[in-house]
């Protein structure tokens, strides 16, 4: 653990304020929960929590299923980073950060797609530029449960003139709400 220099008191209702630029460093959003960790030394840890990613190997069955129905890359996201892959190796898309469309369509609620016609993102689908997109089509359902948007649902075409439809989006969107209501369990 390494030490910042910054200390701040606790108020009167037992809050401290996380600094800005640890909240940048660590991609810490308004809302986003956080875990309580207490160490033997009485150290105290606040961790990112994932709801997501305590259930990987649901997740990773998801991706799956949804890969051998589509036979197209299916990814399915936390709120930072990809956290089950299917139909590409996992060292090329498992842990990378997603870019701002993913969180787009979480925090807007809203399915996204994207056409090989119309095949734009406003900062790249995961995080890469977006000339380095590997996709040519791509579906991109939010879970959300509760209200809260915990996660994504990918599913990529890496091949440039087959766009995803509306099958693809079905099938996203019964993965999402499969997930969701694993979580609500």
């Amino acid at each position: 653990m390494r030490a910042t220099g910054i200390v701040r008191r606790i108020d009167e209702l037992g809050r401290i304020v996380i600094p800005i630029e640890i909240r940048r460093n660590m991609n810490i959003r308004e809302g986003d929960p956080l875990e309580i960790f207490v160490d033997r030394e009485g150290e105290v840890i606040l961790k990112k929590y994932s709801a997501l990613a305590e259930m990987v190997d649901v997740c990773r069955a998801a991706a799956e299923a949804l890969w051998e129905s589509t036979g197209e890359v299916v990814m399915i996201t936390d709120r930072d980073e990809v956290i089950a892959v299917a139909g590409a190796g996992p060292r090329e898309f498992q842990g990378k950060k997603i870019g701002p469309v993913v969180l787009q369509a979480m925090d807007e609620r809203q399915v996204l797609v994207f056409t090989s016609y119309y095949h734009r993102h406003p900062g790249g689908l995961l995080g890469q530029e977006v000339e380095k997109c590997q996709f040519g089509s791509e579906v991109i359902v939010p879970v959300i449960s509760a209200g809260d948007p915990l996660g994504a649902v990918i599913v990529a075409s890496r091949e440039g003139g087959r766009d995803l439809g509306e099958t693809e989006r079905k099938l996203a969107e019964a993965t999402a709400g499969f997930l969701a209501r694993h979580m609500e369990e």
